[in-house]
């Protein structure tokens, strides 16, 4: 398995936050956010060798890097955005420019420019998104005509627009998306190319520590050999190919920004009266706005595990679980930024409680590298097929799988089988009347799998292999994933059976397929485990 080994991990995470605790305190970060300002000397410092060295974690150790694994990119990059996830976007954001050249580089290019980037830490970009196109890359139009000498192509000249780029306007190099006459194709451009224009910062609503501009590009001139993997017409595959890594960084994003806010809610409730007692002893404030966002949190965490495991044990093909795991995780960081807002009251509305700056940072990662709803379908589509091909087993095997290797319910392993039996009935029900005619259904099925297959994979984890990447205990882990198993099946039976019925399903037997009764008596006990884990919670993030 690839990777850096636990104690140099610890040891780059443990840096990072003493880094943190000297130079980017909240008044800095706010200070940062109100001048809309990119913070040149933090990234200078991070990128540093006799300092940190960060963007090293992600080079091969062939090209002078440490070679950090999947499993490495999902701790930094947590890690950071619990930090400031605009800082955190302008430093991993040379990660994302360089996968192109990782991916699909001849041996020699991947010297040249990782080598390159190593020993100068160069800031890198990333040149795919269109101001029409989106995150949709196979309607692009920025063109690269060959420029051809004695019947040989010896470069091209690129024309366009690139727009949302992170980094785009303080990059060193990037890595851009074209098409070329064989097929859309990556190209790296040095940002010093005569007719390569970058735009001004954009004024976001958030993450504004990190520097996002539009690209112009006006005939720029490069090399044949700046063609990525030296064939036109493999860029699409080759962003295909990277969206496992790069959905699973962009996940860790939404894991670490939405910790970040809860952890502040947790301790704020500690210290906060009223009506009498402290806020973290009633139940309307721990069991609405504090319990369910650490619980979907940690159901996030349990799957990008899994998914980073498995792209480090040898299976980089991971886009549909990348896919899982983003929008599991950037939706709970989301709401789990909402909610800390709510927590603090009105306090968390003004810019001085942090709160505030962080739902602005978290909104972004439900929308870049690929919207919420892009991850719906594409986990829709892709476990349609699978449905489909396996003739219904696909869920029915796994949950078979999950009750045999995770014998009993501590964990909450025979909820979460209910929630992968149910989504098979429901996937069954969609084919026979035909209900993914509807767009909407199709959607609504992505977001049910993603729901059902962070239960199964959160049970089987907190029962046979917890996180350490948290404070909270493994027993707690359990019952945590217990109240996730119940969700879980609840929001696939219930919300199922709503669409199902909506779009005209013909079973009068289909709660009775969902097995809804089943469901519902599993949610007993729920009460008692909301109240396990709001003590949990205070205990592992007491008032400071």
């Amino acid at each position: 398995m690839i990777g850096l080994d636990a104690e140099t991990r610890d040891m780059v995470i443990a840096t990072l936050n003493e880094y943190a605790e000297r130079k980017l305190k909240p008044e800095f970060l706010r200070e940062l956010d109100e001048k809309d300002e990119f913070p040149a000397q933090v990234l200078k410092d991070l990128y540093d060798p006799n300092q940190f060295g960060l963007h090293l974690m992600f080079i091969p150790e062939e090209y002078g890097g440490l070679g950090g694994g999947a499993y490495d990119i999902y701790r930094v990059s947590e890690t950071m955005a619990r930090i400031d996830l605009g800082i955190a976007t302008g430093v991993l954001a040379t990660f994302l420019g360089t996968d192109p050249i990782t991916v699909g580089g001849t041996e020699e290019q991947k010297k040249r420019w990782m080598g390159k980037i190593a020993d100068e830490g160069l800031l890198v970009a990333y040149g795919a998104t269109e101001p029409q196109a989106g995150s949709d890359l196979g309607t692009l139009t920025t063109k690269a005509e060959p420029v051809v000498e004695d019947g040989k192509v010896v470069g091209y000249k690129i024309t366009g627009r690139k727009q949302w780029i992170s980094n785009g306007g303080v990059a060193r190099l990037y890595t851009v998306l074209a098409n070329a006459p064989g097929g859309p194709s990556w190209f790296v451009v040095e940002h010093d190319a005569p007719g390569f224009i970058k735009g001004k910062p954009e004024d976001k609503h958030g993450i504004r520590a990190s520097n996002t501009a539009a690209l112009f590009l006006d005939d720029v001139y490069v090399t044949a050999d700046r063609l990525v993997g030296g064939v036109e017409g493999q860029g699409l595959a080759q962003a295909q190919a990277v969206f496992g890594y790069t959905r699973l960084m962009v996940g860790s994003f939404g894991l670490g920004g939405g910790w970040a806010a809860l952890e502040r809610a947790i301790r704020y409730g500690q210290t906060r009266v009223q009506g009498g007692g402290l806020l973290s002893t009633k139940q309307a404030y721990t069991h609405k706005l504090l319990v369910p966002n650490a619980v979907r949190l940690e159901a996030a965490r349990a799957y990008i595990e899994w998914v980073a495991e498995r792209i480090d044990g040898g299976d980089p093909e991971q886009q549909t679980e990348g896919a899982v795991a983003k929008y599991m995780a950037t939706e709970a960081g989301n709401k789990a930024a909402e909610d800390a807002i709510q927590a603090h009251g009105g306090y968390g509305y003004t810019k001085e409680y942090m709160v505030e700056k962080i739902k602005r940072d978290v909104r972004i990662t439900c929308i870049y590298e690929g919207t919420s709803e892009i991850m719906e379908w594409t986990i829709a589509r892709d476990r349609w097929q699978l449905h489909l091909k396996s003739q219904g087993a696909y869920y029915r095997d796994w949950a078979a799988r999950l009750v045999a290797g995770t014998p009993g319910n501590e964990s909450g392993a025979a909820t979460a089988a209910l929630a992968l039996r149910a989504l098979a009935a429901l996937l069954d029900r969609c084919r026979l009347d035909r209900l993914t005619r509807n767009q909407h259904i199709l959607f609504r099925l992505g977001e049910l799998i993603a729901y059902a297959e962070t239960a199964a994979i959160f049970a089987e984890r907190a029962a046979n292999n917890p996180t350490v990447a948290t404070p909270l205990a493994p027993e707690t882990l359990r019952v945590m994933a217990r109240i996730h198993a119940r969700d879980a099946a609840l929001k696939v039976a219930n919300d199922g059976l709503r669409w199902a019925i909506g779009a005209g399903q013909t079973d009068a037997n289909l709660p009775g397929s969902l097995d809804l009764p089943a469901i519902f008596a599993a949610q007993a006990g729920l009460i008692d485990d909301m109240n396990l884990v709001a003590g949990k919670l205070i205990e592992a993030f007491p008032a400071e």
